[in-house]
């Protein structure tokens, strides 16, 4: 009895995890905000201005209470989607205030304005952008980004970049945006997944011309020590509300695509992004989940209250993804293929959360290869001389290696 009881035990000791393979770079990357010797004399004696939210740490402490308490004067924190504390729900505007805990003003840039104006920045001699992205085109932090610099051109103030590792760099795959396309979710004709990391995207920005009036920023950067687009990096903060595991970040490039069809993706639970289904399925798949109301997550998600069949991907193979480079086709194909109803697949109507699956692939080809029944070889064929010609603009951008 003995000796089984040691066998369970050591077998369930030693069992690698689904995710046991995957090896983050944590321990060797600095992130451009952590190392504060290479910019904090710069800042000394000037007003300074601060694009930040939830993600801006340095260890466990906030990059605005790290500036004050060394004696830095942060005049203005400008906040994107999902406001500076990264409380907000998607898409939920977001108002002025003043930051409860140091008082500094925060001004929104995601309400009624995506922009800092000249009144903004008036009392400002230079300004910072620290925020962690996701590396996918659909992800709002890099038309902040944009919009950033192209104020800080058209009045005259720097961008100082502390630079973060794009945690989906280590792959580039998708459609290139058709710019008749272009949306909220898309403002750049670049594929739905760059591989780049924020200061490489402004880079980007400037070289290829694509701010207003051709305005050039001048930016400086302050690079991730030890990294490469090939190191896996596990984010210390949430980067928003619906991506709040490890699993759902990795997943994200694949699993957002299902934004624009008329199934839940998780929203409405405690794991979005990495389970995908609706009422309708029931009888084709044993896992089911029930959407939620979830204050500042998702307070009105699609089949809110009703029992909804499909897959579950919170124990899938990351290793086998990531070695795979590529966003993951077989679950949309498959979930087509299981919907009775094929009309309402992508039928915007249904709810007021079901997005547009041809602004978010960035083409309206993407669905209808679907609805066509193309092969997953087919369809990446089809993004392949996009893909090509983009990573060859790329590369004038790059400060880490692939």
């Amino acid at each position: 009895m003995k000796t089984l009881l040691l066998f369970i035990l050591l077998f369930f000791f030693f069992i690698p995890s689904p995710h046991a393979q995957i090896k983050y770079s944590n321990d060797i990357i600095k992130t451009g905000a952590e190392q504060t010797e290479k910019y904090i004399d710069r800042l000394k004696g000037k007003k300074v201005g601060l694009v930040a939210n939830q993600t801006s740490i340095i260890g466990d402490t906030h990059l605005l209470d790290s500036l004050l308490n060394r004696g830095i004067k942060v005049v203005k924190v400008f906040g994107p989607e999902h406001g500076f504390r990264g409380n907000a729900s998607n898409g939920t505007e977001v108002g002025d205030e003043k930051d409860a805990k140091t008082g500094v003003e925060i001004v929104s840039l995601y309400g009624k304005k995506k922009k800092p104006t000249q009144e903004d920045l008036k009392d400002i001699d230079i300004m910072i952008f620290d925020i962690q992205d996701v590396g996918c085109r659909f992800y709002t932090n890099i038309n902040t980004l944009r919009d950033v610099m192209e104020s800080c051109a058209r009045y005259g103030k720097e961008l100082l970049i502390l630079d973060r590792p794009n945690p989906n760099a280590y792959f580039i795959d998708g459609p290139i945006l058709d710019m008749n396309y272009k949306s909220g979710i898309g403002q750049f004709p670049i594929p739905a997944v760059h591989g780049l990391t924020v200061a490489e995207f402004a880079q980007m920005v400037n070289g290829e011309g694509w701010m207003e009036d051709n305005l050039k920023c001048k930016i400086s950067i302050v690079k991730n020590a030890n990294y490469s687009h090939d190191l896996l990096y596990k984010l210390p903060v949430n980067p928003s509300p619906n991506l709040n595991t490890p699993e759902s970040i990795l997943l994200y490039p694949s699993t957002c695509l299902f934004e624009g069809v008329s199934l839940n993706h998780g929203r409405g639970t405690d794991f979005p992004f990495t389970r995908i289904g609706g009422p309708m399925l029931k009888g084709k798949y044993k896992f089911s989940y029930t959407p939620r109301s979830i204050p500042a997550m998702s307070e009105n998600p699609l089949y809110k209250g009703q029992v909804c069949y499909g897959i579950d991907l919170i124990n899938y193979d990351l290793e086998k993804l990531v070695q795979s480079k590529q966003i993951n086709l077989s679950w949309m194909k498959e979930l087509y293929a299981a919907y009775p109803d094929k009309k309402k697949f992508f039928d915007r109507s249904l709810h007021e959360q079901i997005g547009n699956i041809d602004f978010l692939a960035g083409t309206p080809e993407f669905k209808k290869q679907i609805q066509e029944g193309w092969s997953e070889e087919k369809i990446r064929a089809s993004w392949k001389p996009g893909l090509e010609k983009y990573k060859r603009m790329r590369e004038k951008y790059l400060i880490y290696p692939d």
